[in-house]
Order: C-alpha cells, then structure tokens, then sequence
C-alpha cells in the first residue's frame, strides 16, 4: 500500500476504541441473553467481528502489525437464530456452484457438438453455427441441453473445475405468486430463515474432529426432533433389498430432451 493511501494515526485509534465499545456491547447482550439463540447476541457478535476485522485491517496497514484475533468466517458450520414461521407453509431451494473454465476449447468443443446434433434434426440455426464462437455462447448452449445437476456431474467432460457450492432451504410464510419474484429471484435470501443448508469447499477437505475421527463439516441443519425419530427408525432396518444395476441406456430412453455427449441421435 502506498504512503497517500495508508490509514493515519487518528484512524487506527478510531478504530481501537470501535473495537473497546463493540466489546462492552457484546458482553452487556451475553449477560442479557433470553435463551441460547438470542437475537441480540448474535447481533452483537457481529459488530464486534466487523469492528476487530477493520481494526486489524488498519492497524496492519498503518503499522504493519496484526493482532492476536482470528475471527470466524461463514465457514464456521453456526447458523444465525432462526425467525421463520414454525411450521413452514413452503419453502425455496437455493442453489449457487461456482466453476472455473479450465479447459476453454473442450468446452467450444462440446458445445458445438450438441448444437450440431440439434441442427441435425432442426435444421441448421444461427445459435448452431454460433455455439463454438465463444465461451458465452458455449455455456449458453450446455446450460440450455444439460440440468445443474447433470452439469455437476459431468462438469470435466465440459472443460470446468469445480468451486464451492451451497444449497439452502429456506422456510416461507406462503408459496410465492407465478413471476413474483422473477426480476430479482435470490435478493430475498434471508439466512434467518435457513432450515438447513449444505455446503461443498476444499476447505472442509482432510479436516478431523478432536478424536481423529473424520467428519462431514458441510452439512448445517437445524435438528427437528421429528426428524431424527424417522432417521432412528430407518436406521433399525437391518436389510435393504438390493437393486439390479440398471443399464444406461434405459435411464436415458424417457420422455427428455436432455441427453448425454456420447448419445446416439
């Protein structure tokens, strides 16, 4: 950082005494706590999180130091207090994968392969000529062929690294009107309202409980005692049926357009 747009003095004390007063809050809502999952302690929580975060932030970058505190991110596996309706009435599934392009010409590749198939039995289209042009036009093609999942599935066939990904469920008052909310579908995504949610990152890779014990860190659910009575019953049955393996081509043979790379057409 250069010296005009480093942080003077005053500022990193300003940010000193957020940090004193953030604390006194903190303490002051633990010590007032109504129940485990108090709003205002979470809310407290926060402030003092955001006010350490800067005061680190500009006492490294003024002085070059850093302080003692590490403060947890998302990643902690906590949910914020819950203020959905007890009994949800329906819900929304949230859904964000993150990709990398590695492999931009396998993905021109197989783009243009698929519109060349649809061309085949359409006839041919501007988009058809267009799909190996470019990688928006390729994504365009494979995300309109292809569900999210099949693309998660297959996502090196495509030429794509997998990132994170998340999935939320969210509880809601009332189902949503048709188009509702289609001009801005996730800027209600209130993580309050999370019953659980399911989370994928290299983070979570190789990490052990306390006990040496490997864990599934990626998973945060809210635990419905209801629940847990069904997963206990299920867990009593000793033999499960197997199923025959069931052959590629019959899963395909329904009534979707959708298909894999190597199908015959």
């Amino acid at each position: 950082m250069s010296d005009a747009a480093q942080p003077t003095a005053a500022e990193v004390r300003a940010a000193a005494e957020a940090v004193k007063t953030a604390l006194d809050r903190h303490l002051a809502a633990v010590e007032r706590r109504s129940g485990e999952d108090d709003p205002a302690v979470y809310e407290a929580f926060n402030e003092l999180a955001a006010a350490a975060e800067e005061y680190d932030e500009l006492l490294y970058d003024r002085h070059d130091e850093v302080t003692p505190f590490e403060i947890p991110g998302s990643d902690s596996g906590v949910l914020p207090p819950y203020q959905g309706p007890e009994e949800a009435n329906a819900l929304s599934v949230l859904i964000r994968r993150d990709y990398a392009v590695a492999e931009p010409q396998r993905l021109l590749a197989q783009a243009q392969r698929v519109a060349d198939l649809d061309a085949g039995t359409a006839g041919e289209s501007p988009a058809a000529a267009a799909a190996g042009s470019s990688v928006h036009a390729a994504l365009g093609v494979l995300f309109g062929e292809f569900e999210p999942d099949e693309i998660a599935s297959r996502h090196k066939e495509f030429g794509l690294e997998e990132g994170d990904s998340t999935l939320w469920v969210t509880a809601a008052d009332e189902p949503a009107e048709p188009g509702e909310w289609l001009d801005a579908p996730f800027d209600q995504a209130d993580p309050h309202r999370v019953v659980c949610r399911f989370d994928v990152s290299a983070v979570f890779d190789d990490e052990p409980d306390d006990d040496g014990i490997e864990v599934d860190p990626d998973v945060h659910v809210r635990v419905d005692p209801d629940a847990v009575a069904v997963l206990e019953e299920l867990d009593e049955v000793e033999e499960v049926e197997e199923v025959d393996d069931v052959d590629e081509a019959d899963v395909l043979d329904v009534d979707d357009d959708r298909r894999p790379l190597d199908a015959d057409r």
